[in-house]
């Protein structure tokens, strides 16, 4: 099967009445799991972008304090997961401003891990690749919030040195 392109997709899309729309969406929600996230984003969590960050902060911080700390390997898979399930929620928001946040959120979290993530290179390099990620986003937002979470880097940065 060949897929449409978006264009295509478009007009296809402008061709339809409303109840079939909403019934293509509905279809689309319960295919995917990930389609049925963003949906729910879009409906209800785009409007208020501060209480989405902190939901998924509280988020983060549930995974955190689940994850099964007895060695490294089973950490490290932990932290994968979490930051995969942060990347998909970056991607709902497409904000800059929120992805500096939860990544922050992320690496402040990531910090507090116990057993310290100092002892681990795999964990470090996740840190230290998140952090810069954050200081990309940064770097795009207003110069106004960015010597706000500029502080916030150079706290996370004094962190670990190599």
């Amino acid at each position: 099967m060949k897929t449409a392109s978006l264009t295509e997709i478009k007009k296809e899309l402008k061709t339809l009445s409303e109840p079939e729309l909403l019934e293509l969406c509905l279809k689309m929600a319960r295919f995917k799991k990930e389609s049925k996230e963003y949906l729910t984003y879009l409906i209800f969590e785009s409007l208020d972008e501060e209480s989405f960050v902190e939901s998924v902060k509280a988020f983060i911080e549930d995974e955190f304090e689940n994850i099964n700390n007895q060695n490294f390997y089973l950490v490290r898979k932990s932290v994968r997961k979490i930051l995969k399930n942060l990347k998909k929620f970056i991607r709902f928001s497409k904000l800059k401003e929120t992805e500096a946040k939860l990544l922050l959120h992320f690496c402040r979290k990531l910090q507090e891990l116990s057993p310290s993530i100092r002892r681990n290179t795999t964990l470090l390099n996740t840190y230290w690749k998140q952090l810069e990620l954050a200081e990309k986003a940064i770097d795009k937002l207003h110069p106004d919030l960015q010597f706000d979470f500029n502080e916030e880097v150079e706290d996370l940065n004094s962190f670990v040195t190599y």
